[in-house]
């Protein structure tokens, strides 16, 4: 059996189409491709970003390390399964439902990002604590992030502002494309110190997020939304169990 994400040239095909994308996003799937041709893609694609985040993070290196405060702070407060369940799994599920799963337009998918980002900003902008730190707080602001969901499921699944808004998906959706890879991008300054340098810094610092956001994007529109979310949760795991190894 031949695996095409092997071949040099496969790259350069990968490459080729995800430019294109990028210079021209559409919101059609991919129809033509078999599952085990969606996931050889998805493979190369996965290896493409770690080649990427590799050179990006050595040059960022010889200029300009910031401390992840995110990393450290839940390999602190997790033991080592428990963080490769939150940080590999669950928080990808999330960034995923926030920034990917809307890009195709249903009720149901803004629904969901709406409640998820409305969980972030409680969690980030009213109590001022982690995603994933389990206080007297989390409760609250799970249940107000699902009756929002809720809501907007109600309001949004009505005949005429569904049609209406899947109008406004389909006429600005390379708008909606580049809002969400920029937004995925820049949301991920909060894993670092908020001083001067670091904002200043942010289109810099945030440039591997930025190329995983586009990858994934291009991921999820053309092949669907289990590819991109493996994906990340893939990049997410080794990312994290690096964090094991001695030092």
């Amino acid at each position: 059996m031949t695996y095409p994400f092997i071949k040099p040239k496969y790259y350069l095909y990968l490459l080729r189409d995800l430019i294109n994308f990028i210079r021209h996003p559409y919101g059609k799937s991919v129809k033509e491709k078999s599952v085990k041709e969606k996931t050889y893609a998805t493979i190369g694609l996965f290896f493409i970003k770690i080649c990427l985040y590799l050179l990006i993070g050595s040059l960022l290196e010889l200029v300009y390390q910031p401390k992840n405060l995110t990393s450290v702070s839940m390999s602190e407060r997790f033991e080592p399964l428990l963080l490769l369940l939150i940080g590999g799994i669950i928080l990808p599920i999330f960034e995923e439902i926030a920034f990917r799963l809307s890009l195709k337009f249903k009720p149901i998918y803004l629904a969901l990002t709406a409640g998820t980002f409305t969980y972030y900003f409680l969690t980030k902008a009213v109590f001022r604590t982690k995603l994933s730190m389990v206080d007297e707080t989390f409760w609250y602001r799970v249940s107000i992030g699902v009756l929002f969901m809720m809501m907007i499921y109600v309001i949004v699944r009505r005949e005429k502002i569904k049609t209406s808004l899947s109008q406004v998906w389909n006429h600005n959706f390379r708008l909606i494309f580049y809002m969400s890879c920029i937004g995925f991008a820049w949301i991920h300054i909060f894993n670092f110190e908020l001083n001067t340098t670091n904002l200043l810094l942010l289109p810099i610092l945030t440039l591997p997020q930025l190329i995983s956001a586009t990858i994934a994007g291009y991921t999820r529109i053309a092949f669907g939304f289990r590819y991109p979310l493996l994906s990340h949760m893939a990049t997410n795991l080794l990312v994290f169990s690096m964090s094991f190894i001695p030092e």
